[in-house]
């Protein structure tokens, strides 16, 4: 079977080759006709209409060579996330009493602790990986591995389920973890546990943050430009094992009480028959650079403390820099999906902002149904709501997943989906907005529009048993 697929992947790069070389040849053949009609009518001395020949050929050519070259649409077929057991489960008081039972931490260390989880927004419902329940905490690379085997098999067996694809059938496969990046990679590790075919071609991305599984989302849609007839997972997780900080200075310490165990694997194709079962289409994909500025560069940022421990450090100006990488995003983003109104509008009060100093911000509900932001943290979810003047119901995806699961990384966006497809308010034409802004800082986002009726989904899903419970009023 290996020997056959090698054998037609070699066919089909030699296909691609001979097609390439053919279309150059063809456009060569075009154009050479083109100025031979073209000379012949003009020392001909025939009358103007017959130019519309010559040019007729040319526009033929250009409307086929469009169609032609039309890339296959990508379309998102399902995703999984992952629900931990419940013996994993981390409630304030357990975090509060396990804090002060460990010798890193003395009382002020404990005091801020719990300053942060009441601030945070978490519930008391959210999930540790196993080597943090142990006294002191375990976070060697073996914790780590048993992390990674534990989400990663666990979402990825359940997308294989729900889709009823075989690993045999995936093409291209993307692993995206911020904070550990073992040898052999992540990716490896799936190739080699489900034996996935010899040709898949596999990425690992790290060091991306809360936005790396939307960054993995536009990879996956640029390769599959290049790729038809393909299907792609991604798998999101974040791994908190090793990303334990048992140290006592501030900055670092954040982390430790807002990040949770999490992880969701997602199926994308380009295949003809994805159409008729996917349960959205993918219709663009935007990323935003920030890391050419210090402020935003270091504003989160994996670094020693004065004791020489390693953690990621988050500065008090974080929020500030998540707002203006948002700011220089936005206008790219409106430009493409919002109303000619609402462009002009926003146009409008940039060339009178030195009379009434004041920026308009465009209204996005009339661009999308559906918002599914980081759920970093209250704050951050808030500010950023704030600053595209969103109300409370389209925040709500993004804090009750917090509140439930906690910041999971980049993998929260589809929990919040999960949550939304859960109260069965995805309705077939709405479009959603996927929102990822993680360490860099970068700033990327994902549309998607829902091709067909989602129904049921809060029986199977990560919200099952508590779906009925929610929405919270979070202060």
């Amino acid at each position: 079977m290996e020997k056959k697929s090698i054998i037609l992947d070699s066919y089909k790069l030699l296909w691609k080759q001979l097609s390439s070389t053919l279309m150059e040849i063809l456009k060569v053949l075009v154009f050479l006709l083109f100025f031979t009609m073209e000379s012949f009518i003009i020392l001909q001395n025939l009358r103007p209409m017959f130019h519309m020949i010559p040019f007729s050929v040319l526009l033929i050519y250009f409307i086929s060579l469009a169609n032609i070259s039309k890339t296959s649409p990508v379309y998102v077929v399902d995703f999984t996330c992952f629900k931990p057991p419940n013996c994993l489960r981390v409630p304030y008081t357990s975090y509060i009493e396990h804090a002060r039972m460990l010798d890193f931490f003395d009382d002020k260390s404990v005091s801020f602790i719990s300053k942060i989880l009441q601030l945070s927004g978490l519930g008391d419902q959210t999930y540790f990986p196993p080597g943090l329940f142990y006294m002191p905490p375990k976070s060697g690379h073996k914790e780590a591995i048993n992390e990674v085997h534990m989400i990663l098999f666990s979402v990825f067996e359940n997308l294989l389920s729900k889709t009823n694809i075989s690993p045999q059938d995936i093409d291209i496969l993307i692993v995206n973890c911020s904070g550990f990046c073992p040898n052999p990679s992540l990716s490896s590790i799936i190739v080699n546990k489900y034996a996935l075919k010899e040709g898949v071609k596999s990425y690992t991305i790290s060091g991306m943050g809360c936005s790396a599984n939307s960054l993995a989302v536009d990879m996956a849609r640029n390769i599959m430009c290049t790729h038809d007839n393909s299907n792609a997972v991604i798998l999101s997780t974040e791994i908190l094992s090793t990303g334990w900080y048992p140290g006592r200075e501030r900055p670092f310490m954040i982390l430790n009480c807002i990040f949770r165990v999490g992880g969701a694997a997602i199926l994308l194709s380009n295949k003809k028959q994805a159409k008729t079962n996917a349960k959205y289409k993918l219709l663009w994909t935007l990323r935003t650079q920030g890391a050419f500025d210090d402020k935003g560069y270091y504003s989160a940022y994996r670094d020693e403390d004065s004791s020489g421990i390693t953690g990621v450090r988050l500065n008090g100006d974080v929020l500030q820099v998540a707002g203006d990488t948002l700011r220089t995003h936005m206008p790219v983003l409106g430009g493409r999906f919002l109303p000619l109104i609402e462009k002009l509008r926003f146009v409008r009060s940039v060339l009178m902002y030195k009379r009434s100093k004041e920026i308009y911000i465009p209204n996005f509900r009339r661009a999308f149904q559906h918002f599914c932001f980081p759920a970093t943290g209250k704050s951050v979810v808030r500010e950023t709501a704030k600053r595209l003047k969103l109300g409370d119901r389209d925040m709500e995806a993004a804090l009750m997943t917090l509140h439930r699961f906690g910041n999971q990384s980049s993998a929260s966006l589809w929990y919040e989906l999960a949550y939304l497809e859960g109260k069965e308010r995805v309705k077939k034409g709405d479009k959603v907005w996927q929102l990822g802004m993680g360490t860099g800082p970068k700033c990327n986002s994902v549309v998607m529009e829902c091709i067909r009726p989602i129904l049921g989904e809060a029986l199977i899903g990560p919200w099952a048993d508590t779906i009925n419970t929610y929405p919270l009023t979070i202060p």
